[in-house]
């Protein structure tokens, strides 16, 4: 029994039926709108070094203060052990403040949205769409150009977030840089046309 002579595959079915890692690479694909997450965390600990200083200075003046006053007035005993102990809890509570500052706060920004998290026993949440900023600045002081973190303004015209300051960013500029081309990008999808960005 003879086989039947093979038949070469018709070019349009042939474009039907390729693969789809090969459809993906067609000129006029659909637009992909998955979410990118630029950034997910809290201000790092290291940005806060002019806070951690000024609060370890209260912080040691606060536990020295009892030994000083009793430096100071030889004839008089010490103070009551009651402050003492509450001078102390309070030194440490000082000491605390920068990691807690970093610790109530949490971003994530992506290529669509900013979502601004605070909060320590309950927690509230705001989400900043990229399409309605208004304008993002840049800046990083000496100490944190160190420490390689900055922070980053973000100026909308949303009712519930006009400003945000996204602070102690890590590696902050390429980030700043990102947001810059994405918020131009979200805009002209949107239609809006006006945008101005600082440096």
């Amino acid at each position: 029994m003879t086989q039947p002579a093979s038949i070469p595959p018709d070019p349009a079915t042939a474009a039907t039926t390729a693969t789809p890692g090969a459809a993906d690479d067609r000129p006029h694909r659909p637009a992909d709108d998955r979410e990118e997450v630029y950034y997910q965390g809290s201000p790092q600990l290291r940005g806060e070094v002019g806070p951690m200083l000024l609060w370890g200075f209260v912080g040691v003046v606060l536990i020295v203060l009892p030994f000083v006053w009793k430096a100071l007035n030889r004839e008089h005993a010490m103070p009551p052990w009651w402050l003492t102990l509450a001078l102390i809890v309070i030194a440490i509570v000082c000491l605390l403040i920068p990691w807690l500052r970093t610790k109530l706060v949490r971003y994530r920004i992506s290529n669509y949205r900013i979502d601004f998290e605070r909060g320590l026993f309950s927690r509230s949440i705001d989400t900043l769409e990229l399409w309605h900023v208004e304008d993002i600045a840049f800046h990083q002081s000496l100490i944190d150009r160190i420490m390689g973190v900055g922070d980053i303004k973000v100026i909308s015209h949303d009712d519930t977030t006009p400003q945000l300051m996204l602070r102690g960013i890590p590696n902050p500029r390429p980030l700043f840089e990102s947001l810059k081309q994405r918020i131009i990008a979200v805009k002209r999808q949107r239609g809006v046309i006006k945008m101005d960005v600082g440096n």
